[in-house]
């Protein structure tokens, strides 16, 4: 494919490409049980769950995704980006296999842990190699891309499950989204196959002259220009860094108390966006939003299947307007509008259904009008940023730990969340919702005094900006590190390109 020897542009958007084929892969699988759950051959197969064993059907793929994580904790660093993603895609398939096969309880239960597995795995790998691979300026809109995709796979499912509708007494109706998974899949794997490892990872596994290599490929530009140069020294300087303020082990690193990487905030932080995006009730909509409409407004099996269908695109809509505000508005002052919308958005949503019904269907059109208004405040914050945040806001060494961890926390709200919403809707009703009016008003200060911005920075900036502020303490804001960073790295460059010259011309000369 032109991918193998592709350059520049091209190149970046290969690698995007394959991310984003996986993360559309994520979102199909977010989305496909939400449509199954009231398909009568697939309740008849398995018996007629109640409310309970359907959360756990659904569940038990993000313990799955938990497992995957824990493995690419310890083994992501070992595998490398694309290798960690091929074997995620191939566990994923076999996963998919098995669910599309099953004609029991226990059957899918595992097939659904298996597959989870996969995703748990490329969950991390995606978001870091695009961040590694990623011109700084580009970084932000580029993993945006990503979710946009992802979002795209639930657009999918809700329409492939819509029309699954009017072959209602088939098994073809459930077995045949199940095994669709395979079909993205493969269609990641191929892609990533034809496209480069990320340089960061091959220079912290010593294998510098490969990481110029692709470096050069990624700026269209000679392995010896002074900018990829440059970079690579960086790089390199950074890595060495670390392994200098680093000597320990990681697990003794994280609990290192005045570590100048402040290793244990920065994971806390990743991860309190994973926290913020669970907990704030996205999986509500995302897992259960045919469920919410068909149980709590009272639309008609098919009406809600269209209408999930028509709130997804609209996320993807909203979700690629945050492409143009990610860098230019920043990561922090976004999240702070997400979470204060949402507050509002689901607070009203819980007053429509309350006060909804069939004597008052206004109240329950103003439910599902502020449903699809949280999509609008969700997609332009926490859509894509708890998958940006934690790839950035981790050192070179503790990049992999801290995302894997951030993304296990993802997991394992999004289990505790899938779990107790059939029940919850059941039992008690519009109350549900206002529980995340009231977590995401609570999420505005922690962000407003916890979080620091890391758009535009480069990876080796944001190191950088933690080690001054911890220098310099409370004398010093943030904001004045991350220009000393930024005066620092451009310094640096400008130094580099000098001696390249210099020699350069001493090469030349008489």
């Amino acid at each position: 494919m032109f991918l193998q020897n592709a350059q520049g542009h091209t190149l970046q958007y290969g690698i995007t490409a394959a991310c984003g084929a996986g993360f559309l892969l994520f979102g199909y699988d977010q989305g496909v049980f939400g449509g199954l759950l009231d398909n009568e051959p697939f309740l008849k197969t398995f018996g007629y769950p109640g409310t309970t064993i359907q959360g756990q059907i659904v569940a038990t793929y993000d313990i799955g995704c938990i497992i995957g994580t824990l493995i690419s904790m310890y083994a992501g660093d070992m595998l490398g980006r694309r290798r960690s993603i091929l074997i995620g895609c191939v566990i994923l398939i076999i996963g998919a296999v098995i669910q599309t096969a099953s004609y029991s309880l226990a059957q899918m239960i595992v097939g659904r842990v298996v597959a989870g597995v996969g995703n748990g795995m490329n969950t991390i790998a995606i978001p870091i190699w695009q961040a590694e691979t990623a011109r700084p300026k580009d970084r932000g809109k580029l993993i945006v891309f990503q979710l946009v995709t992802n979002i795209f796979g639930i657009v999918i499912t809700n329409w492939m499950n819509y029309g699954f509708t009017f072959i209602p007494n088939s098994p073809v109706s459930w077995r045949f989204p199940l095994a669709f998974q395979c079909f993205f899949a493969i269609v990641t794997i191929m892609l990533v196959l034809v496209t480069p490892e990320s340089p960061r990872w091959l220079i912290m596994k010593n294998r510098v002259s490969e990481a110029q290599h692709i470096l050069a490929r990624l700026l269209m530009k000679p392995e010896d220009d002074p900018v990829v140069v440059s970079e690579i020294q960086n790089s390199v300087a950074s890595v060495h860094h670390e392994a200098e303020v680093q000597q320990s082990v990681a697990l003794k690193e994280i609990f290192t108390r005045n570590s100048k990487q402040q290793t244990l905030r920065r994971m806390i932080l990743g991860a309190g966006t994973a926290f913020f995006q669970q907990v704030g009730g996205t999986n509500v909509i995302a897992y259960y939003l045919p469920v919410v409409l068909t149980r709590s407004v009272g639309l008609s099996s098919r009406m809600a299947l269209v209408l999930s269908a028509v709130d997804s695109m609209s996320l993807m809509f909203w979700g690629s307007i945050a492409a143009l505000l990610i860098d230019r508005v920043g990561r922090k002052k976004l999240m702070l509008i997400g979470v204060a919308a949402s507050s509002v958005c689901f607070a009203l949503v819980a007053v429509g259904l309350r006060y909804g019904g069939p004597d008052n269907k206004g109240m329950s059109v103003m439910a599902i009008v502020f449903i699809f208004a949280y999509y609008v405040f969700y997609g332009i914050s926490l859509l894509s940023i708890p998958y940006i945040y934690p790839a950035e806001i981790n050192s070179q060494k503790m990049r992999n730990i801290g995302t894997s961890f951030a993304t296990a926390v993802n997991w394992i709200f999004v289990y505790v969340v899938v779990v107790v919403t059939p029940t919850a809707i059941q039992n008690i009703q519009w109350r549900y919702y206002m529980l995340y009016a009231i977590f995401n008003f609570c999420f505005i200060p922690l962000i407003h005094y916890f979080y620091v911005e890391t758009a535009t920075l480069s990876l080796e900036q944001v190191d950088r900006l933690f080690e001054i502020k911890h220098d310099a303490g409370k004398n010093m804001s943030w904001a004045d590190a991350t220009r000393i960073a930024r005066t620092e790295s451009d310094d640096l460059q400008m130094t580099v390109e000098k001696d390249v010259a210099d020699a350069e011309h001493c090469e030349t000369a008489p």
